[in-house]
């Protein structure tokens, strides 16, 4: 009879054991979705916005391992912010994960595409039994369902003139803490404004998505300005003319 009790014990002891292996794959870390193995690689391989695609390459096989997680979630289940950073971390990942089919014979994303036309419109992309493109994931999930346009600073392309991928995923809790950061973080880089005189030039996000920021690119950018730049666009807002920067589509990393 202890025999019997002793293998019981040992047999729910390995048991248990194997739970709690599997369990940082799948539990939450205050959401729903653990991204943890997405937030691996990018503290390793993300700093300003540099993207290290060498590092990630090494590490293709957790980034295979997450995108698998990720298609096993029915995003039906989650919060409503959870969805947002589950679908904005869906973006990136799949982003990086493209990029690294050609890496590192490759100069810009838009090489993954017939003349130069990019993966946009690709089918790719495993979510819940379907296979969708990232522009169905920006386009029809993320730009209407959830109307914030800050989600164009959420969402990196891979181009030098994206928003820049943080060195982190997107998490409900402070998902809107992440979102004003990487949006005032833009917004305020030289690198991404310029102003001469009384003409602001903008990044061209703001034209090409111009309904999503109200048709007025020059309040959107007072309400995130710093300090100084606010009080210069603040200054007869009415006479400043709204120019728009060229857009360097080379891969933002190497």
């Amino acid at each position: 009879m202890k025999i019997k009790q002793l293998l019981a014990a040992a047999v729910f002891a390995f048991l248990i054991t194997v739970v709690l292996i599997e369990i940082p794959l799948l539990a939450s870390t205050g959401s729903s979705v653990s991204h943890s193995l997405f937030g691996d690689l990018l503290h390793k391989y993300v700093a300003d916005g540099n993207v290290n695609y060498a590092g990630f390459q090494s590490e293709e096989d957790k980034l295979d391992q997450y995108l698998d997680l990720l298609q096993s979630v029915d995003p039906k289940t989650l919060s409503r912010k959870e969805q947002f950073a589950f679908y904005a971390n869906v973006y990136n990942a799949w982003t990086i994960k493209l990029i690294l089919t050609k890496y590192p014979a490759i100069d810009s994303i838009k090489e993954l595409g017939i003349f130069n036309t990019g993966p946009w419109k690709k089918k790719v992309v495993r979510l819940s039994g379907e296979t969708v493109s990232l522009d169905h994931i920006e386009h029809d999930i993320l730009r209407p369902r959830f109307r914030d346009p800050r989600v164009h600073f959420a969402i990196n392309c891979a181009a030098k003139s994206c928003p820049p991928l943080r060195p982190e995923p997107y998490l409900a809790e402070k998902l809107d803490q992440q979102l004003d950061d990487a949006t005032r973080s833009f917004i305020n880089n030289p690198n991404n404004y310029r102003l001469e005189g009384r003409n602001l030039h903008v990044s061209r996000i703001f034209k090409w998505f111009s309904e999503d920021f109200n048709e007025d690119a020059l309040g959107f950018f007072i309400k995130y300005a710093n300090e100084a730049l606010k009080k210069k666009l603040q200054t007869k807002p009415e006479k400043i003319n709204i120019k728009y920067l060229a857009y360097d589509w080379s891969l933002n990393g190497k």
